[in-house]
């Protein structure tokens, strides 16, 4: 069975679900669960990241995590993790990493399905003229990300302030 909770991020409300010692969701919301502290070791663990990361402290997460796709979208979001902090590609260039530049479409519908934000760094990849498109947590949260992550051309991290 699995279980939820909430907790406020710099971005908003953040909700994390969890089972069987692995984290399963990483979503953004706009409201708060009735539970908002973290029980579980997982949880524990994944918040203390999350927060570290959020303070700049923190550039990969360590935790267990988990979530059911097809074997397709399991590559792309495995694909993902390898884009370093601090680093975007482009819709095309994930293709190509894939290994077929023609499943364009095809990635970019399995990197918006991804239900782990931040920890699969989806909002890593951007258009290929560098424009944000496309995020489930909206543009303005992939754009807030980028920032933090000092990852946006053109940006620095003193103009986030």
């Amino acid at each position: 069975m699995s279980e939820k909770f909430s907790f406020d991020s710099p971005m908003g409300p953040i909700h994390i679900t969890s089972s069987e010692g692995k984290i399963l969701a990483i979503e953004f919301r706009e409201e708060h669960l009735e539970r908002q502290v973290a029980e579980s070791e997982v949880e524990k663990v994944c918040l203390s990241q999350l927060d570290e990361y959020f303070e700049g402290k923190r550039t990969e997460f360590t935790f267990e995590y988990d979530q059911e796709g097809t074997e397709f979208q399991q590559r792309v979001w495995k694909e993902l993790t390898k884009i370093p902090f601090g680093k975007t590609i482009s819709y095309h260039e994930l293709a190509v990493r894939l290994g077929d530049p023609k499943c364009i479409r095809a990635a970019g519908t399995a990197n918006g399905r991804n239900n782990i934000a931040i920890v699969v760094p989806c909002h890593r990849v951007i258009g290929s003229d560098g424009s944000l498109t496309g995020y489930a947590g909206g543009l303005e949260k992939k754009e807030w990300l980028l920032r933090l992550e000092n990852s946006l051309p053109g940006m620095n991290q003193t103009s986030l302030f």
